[in-house]
C-alpha cells in the first residue's frame, strides 16, 4: 500500500497528532524534502513550547543538514518571529507549531526566503509527494556532500526592535493592558516587545506550557476569552489582548471587557497604514470581513481589494497588488513592511499606539470602525454541502436587488445585508457569516439561511 500523507499535509501546513500521525523520523524526511524542493543552501528553524516541538525541530534540522544545508536554529519563538528571521536573514524557514490545536498535535509552517509562503500550490504538494515516495521506496542516499552546520542564534531582541521601528509608541499616554498568552508563545515575546513602553502590563498565563492547563490557546472561541474579559474589568484596564498558541494572531477586548471585532481592528490598522503611506495604497480584506473595512479604506483614500478566505490567497494578493496591509476575520493581519507575512504582535502595537495617541476609551475609538451587526461564524454539519448551497442559491437568485457571487462559497448581497456560506475543506460543515445594518435584519437573515442549511 502506497504511503498517503494527505491527512497530515494540509493546504497551508503540516499538522497532525504526535506520534500517531507523525514523529521524528518523518520530520527528518520533511527536512530533507524541504531543502530539495526549495533548493536552499541554508535555512532557519524555530519551534513553540509544545513538548514534542524541540525533538521534531531538531530531526528536521538533521534531515536538512545531511544534504549539505546549513541550519540556523532560533529555538523558542512565535510564528511571526520565525517569519522575521526568514525575512531579515533572507532564508527559507520552518516553524514547528500546531497553533491553537490541542497538546497532542504538532505541525510545520514552512516558507521560502523572505517569508514567502509554502502552500499547496507553492511547494507543499511537491514536498508531500517526495516524502511519500521515500516512505514507499526508501530514502535515497544523498549525493556525497559535506554535512551542513547546525548553529543557534537568538533573534528575539532583533525581532522586537524591528517591530518597534514600524510603530511610533514614544509619545503615547500611559496605558494599563492585560495580556492573556494562553500559556503560548506570547508569554515569550510580549515581555521583550513591550519592554520600556509606558504600559502597565498585567500578564495572564505567561508560563510556557504546551499542555494548555488554563484554556485552549484559541481566542477565536469566545469561551477562551472569558478569563481575559473578567480580568480586564477587575483591573480597570484600558484594554486586553489575547494571543493564540503560536502568537501570530491577536484578539482585543475593550475597557468593558467587550470583544472588539477583528474587522474593526482591520479597519483601524488600515487607516493608520494608509496615513503612514500618504493616504494611498491597496488594502486586502477577505470576503467575510465587515462592510466597514472597504468603507474605511475608501474614506482614507485607499483601494480595497476583496479576496478569498485563507492566508495563501491574502499573501498572493498582497504580492500581486503591492498592498500595504491585509486583514482577515480570523485576526490574521498582514503587513507589506513585514514581508507580506502575518503578525499579531504588530497589529497589537498599532492598537496601543492608536489608543495611547488620544484621550478616549477604546470602545469609543473602535466605534467608528464597527458600523454594522454581524452574526459571527456559525457552523452546521450537513450531509450534502453542494446540495445545500444549490438550495440556498435557488432561494435568493432572481430576487430584485440581490447580487450573488461564488468567489468563495456563496455570497448573497442586498442593500441592507449580506451573507456568505462556505463549505469546510476538511469536515462536513457549512460555515455561515452574515451582516446587516441593524440587529433585527441580521437576525432575520441569519435564521432564514440557517433554516435552508439545516432543512
Amino acid at each position: 500500500m502506497s504511503a498517503d500523507l494527505s491527512q497530515l499535509v494540509k493546504a497551508y501546513d503540516v499538522r497532525g497528532v504526535v506520534p500517531d500521525q507523525w514523529d521524528e523520523p518523518l520530520a527528518e524526511l520533511f527536512g530533507a524534502a524541504f531543502v530539495q524542493v526549495t533548493g536552499a543552501d541554508a535555512i532557519v528553524i524555530g519551534h513553540d513550547m509544545r513538548p514534542s516541538s524541540p525533538g521534531l525541530s531538531r530531526a528536521f534540522a538533521r534531515g536538512a543538514a545531511a544534504r549539505g544545508v546549513d541550519v540556523t536554529e532560533i529555538g523558542l519563538c512565535s510564528t511571526d518571529q520565525l517569519y522575521y528571521a526568514s525575512g531579515a536573514l533572507d532564508l527559507p524557514g520552518a516553524m514547528f507549531t500546531a497553533s491553537h490545536n490541542p497538546a497532542q498535535y504538532n505541525g510545520i509552517k514552512m516558507c521560502r526566503a523572505g517569508a514567502a509562503p509554502v502552500g499547496q500550490d507553492t511547494g507543499l504538494t511537491d514536498i508531500r509527494e517526495l516524502v511519500e515516495s521515500w516512505l514507499d521506496s526508501g530514502t535515497p542516499e544523498p549525493e556525497p556532500v559535506t554535512p551542513g552546520t547546525i548553529t543557534q542564534r537568538d533573534t528575539l531582541e532583533d525581532y522586537a526592535a524591528y517591530l518597534r521601528s514600524l510603530v511610533d509608541l514614544t509619545s503615547i499616554r500611559p496605558l494599563k493592558v492585560v495580556v492573556d498568552a494562553g500559556n503560548g508563545m506570547g508569554g515569550h515575546t510580549v515581555p521583550t516587545v513591550f519592554a520600556g513602553l509606558p504600559l502597565t502590563l498585567v500578564p495572564m498565563y505567561f508560563e510556557l506550557d504546551g499542555t494548555f492547563p488554563n484554556h485552549e490557546a484559541n481566542p477565536l472561541d469566545p469561551a477562551n476569552l472569558v478569563d481575559l474579559q473578567k480580568r480586564a474589568r477587575e483591573e480597570n484596564a484600558d484594554l486586553g489582548i489575547a494571543f493564540d498558541g503560536d502568537a501570530d494572531r491577536c484578539f482585543v477586548v475593550d475597557e468593558h471587557g467587550d470583544p472588539v471585532s477583528p474587522s474593526a481592528i482591520t479597519a483601524l490598522v488600515a487607516s493608520r497604514e494608509l496615513a503612514r503611506n500618504g493616504g494611498s495604497g491597496t488594502v486586502i480584506h477577505n470576503l467575510i470581513t465587515s462592510w466597514s473595512v472597504p468603507e474605511v479604506v475608501r474614506e482614507q483614500g485607499g483601494t480595497p481589494v476583496r479576496t478569498r478566505v485563507g492566508h495563501s490567497f491574502i499573501k498572493a494578493e498582497m504580492a500581486r497588488t503591492g498592498a500595504i496591509f491585509g486583514g482577515e476575520h480570523s485576526a490574521h493581519y498582514y503587513f507589506k513592511d513585514f514581508w507580506n507575512a502575518d503578525t499579531g504582535m504588530l497589529a497589537a502595537l498599532h492598537v496601543l499606539a492608536a489608543l495611547g495617541g488620544q484621550d478616549g476609551p477604546l470602545s469609543a475609538l473602535v466605534a467608528q470602525y464597527d458600523r454594522y451587526t454581524g452574526s459571527g461564524e456559525i457552523n452546521s454539519t450537513v450531509a450534502d454541502q453542494t446540495g445545500r448551497l444549490a438550495a440556498i442559491r435557488t432561494a435568493y437568485e432572481g430576487q430584485e436587488g440581490i447580487e450573488i457571487d461564488e468567489l468563495d462559497g456563496l455570497t448573497v448581497t442586498a442593500a441592507d445585508w449580506w451573507f456568505n456560506v462556505r463549505p469546510s475543506n476538511t469536515e462536513p460543515l457549512l460555515r455561515l457569516n452574515t451582516e446587516a445594518r441593524d440587529k433585527p435584519t441580521m437576525t432575520r437573515i441569519r435564521d432564514e439561511v440557517l433554516t435552508l442549511i439545516r432543512s
